[in-house]
């Protein structure tokens, strides 16, 4: 026999109450867990880096689902390196005050054409579009970071604002398109001849209010930092730079 639901004043609920349908985009925010891990401060040992000590271990504050989101976009742009071998270089931006992170890498940049299925660019795709990757052929070697097709579009989707930059010499064109409130808002893409090097750039501000957050305080800053130079220290041949600084730590 079912049990009869009832909400808090003990009245029984609706069908409709009960059994309801989520967009993918409605269930990742309300699921949050499933997708990104806790959205809950917790509280214990880590490694990060303060910029008075340095390394070191200490008991912190932070939400797991924040760092993952910020790690989706650090790793995409680590991972870069592994289809172009001539990216040299990561540049790191955390701004508490504006609470803004850019993440910039100078590998190959994203095709910048119309998807002929889609019919939409494919940066917009990657970006802006649940369940699209590139990691979707199990044929081809693997070494990568990412591949259930969600990635980067988390970040979005836990953003106020997220910013996707990208330039392909292949293509002759550069791409920018920002996505706002979650990823249910969005601008046109912007669509520019161009004639430099590649590159891509992830900008967006996380939104603090789905991580019980008001700022981006020391703890996670310090967290991220680490990160940073965990990526620093284990991406051969690229170096590192956060907030305009070189990290001193790389592999030649």
């Amino acid at each position: 026999m079912e049990d009869t639901k009832k909400d808090k004043a003990g009245s029984k609920l609706s069908v409709e109450r009960v059994y309801q349908k989520k967009t993918p985009l409605e269930h990742i925010l309300l699921r949050p867990d499933t997708y990104i891990g806790s959205v809950e401060p917790v509280t214990q040992q880590m490694w990060v880096f303060d910029e008075d000590v340095g390394m070191n271990q200490r008991e912190i504050t932070y939400v797991p689902g924040l760092y993952k989101i910020f790690d989706e976009i650090l790793v995409n742009a680590a991972d870069n390196k592994q289809r172009d071998k001539n990216m040299t270089a990561i540049k790191v931006t955390i701004d508490p005050e504006s609470n803004t992170i850019t993440i910039w890498n100078n590998g190959k940049g994203i095709p910048v054409v119309e998807h002929k299925d889609e019919k939409m660019y494919v940066p917009a795709l990657i970006f802006g579009h649940l369940l699209t990757s590139s990691n979707y052929d199990d044929d081809e070697k693997k070494v990568t970071g990412g591949r259930n097709g969600y990635g980067a579009k988390l970040c979005n989707i836990f953003s106020t604002k997220f910013t996707v930059e990208t330039a392909c010499k292949e293509y002759r064109h550069s791409f920018k398109q920002t996505w706002q409130n979650n990823m249910t808002k969005t601008s046109d893409p912007k669509i520019k001849f161009f004639d430099g090097d590649d590159f891509t750039c992830v900008t967006f501000q996380p939104d603090l209010s789905k991580f019980k957050m008001e700022k981006l305080d020391k703890d996670i800053v310090a967290l991220l930092t680490r990160r940073a130079y965990d990526v620093a220290g284990s991406c051969k041949g690229v170096k590192v730079s956060l907030n305009g600084k070189k990290l001193p730590v790389s592999l030649s």
